[in-house]
């Protein structure tokens, strides 16, 4: 393994720790980045709690889904929302798969989900639902299948977040970090809007305050100072 895949590997171990402890995933979820040196590729545990994953865990991809290198364990069934979230969107470095229980009640109930508060600003203004049944009919909800994975994708369309009803939400940014950085947010933000209903109008973010948060969320300073915090309130920073 060459210097530079190790320490992509440890990093996408020490964003499974962040968002366990964070509570954005507990025993499901999951969190892909796409490989460093392949980008035709990307890295994903095989299937265990993120909060005890290590780097002897990491796997590597393609888009359909199939590891690399077969060893005869067991995976994430859901590795088709990964691949085709890479293979739709060549912008995409990091992507994350979580089942918040805070987020789950936007893709269920009519209630819009839009950024109220400036940290939450990389959720974007415009957050698609995804429903599995409009087009596969009655499923577990699970996403298994490229055709599915596909679909999600092009909900996604080109935005960092789409909700799954009845099951979560993707998200999905240019870096790792990034990524985190949104799907930790998300969550505040959906729990913010959950105590304001019943208070009336929202007055949310405007798209012009969402670009110029996210760009201020987004920059060098800002990431290091929140990934910083996380890593120190996880505990974990790998090997």
């Amino acid at each position: 393994m060459t210097e530079r895949l190790a320490e992509a590997v440890n990093e996408l171990v020490v964003a499974n720790r962040i968002l366990a402890h964070e509570g954005v995933v507990d025993a499901f979820g999951h969190v892909s980045m796409r490989h460093p040196e392949n980008p035709s590729r990307f890295l994903l545990s095989r299937s265990r709690a993120p909060e005890l994953v290590v780097a002897d865990d990491i796997r590597a991809f393609g888009f359909d889904g199939e590891p690399i290198e077969d060893r005869g364990e067991r995976l994430y069934g859901e590795r088709p929302i990964h691949g085709s979230i890479y293979a739709a969107r060549p912008d995409v470095m990091a992507v994350v798969h979580s089942h918040s229980f805070e987020v789950i009640p936007f893709g269920i109930a009519d209630l819009r989900l839009r950024p109220v508060v400036h940290v939450c600003a990389p959720i974007g203004a415009d957050i698609p639902v995804w429903d599995i049944r409009d087009k596969f009919g009655p499923t577990n909800l699970l996403v298994l299948t490229n055709e599915q994975g596909q679909d999600l994708a092009r909900c996604l369309g080109t935005g960092r977040v789409a909700l799954m009803r009845g099951h979560g939400s993707v998200a999905a940014a240019g870096s790792l970090r990034e990524a985190v950085m949104t799907a930790i947010y998300l969550q505040v933000n959906a729990r913010l809007q959950l105590q304001l209903v019943g208070c009336g109008p929202i007055n949310a973010l405007t798209p012009e305050e969402i670009a110029l948060c996210t760009e201020r969320q987004f920059g060098p300073l800002a990431l290091r100072k929140a990934w910083d915090y996380w890593v120190a309130r996880c505990g974990y920073q790998g090997s």
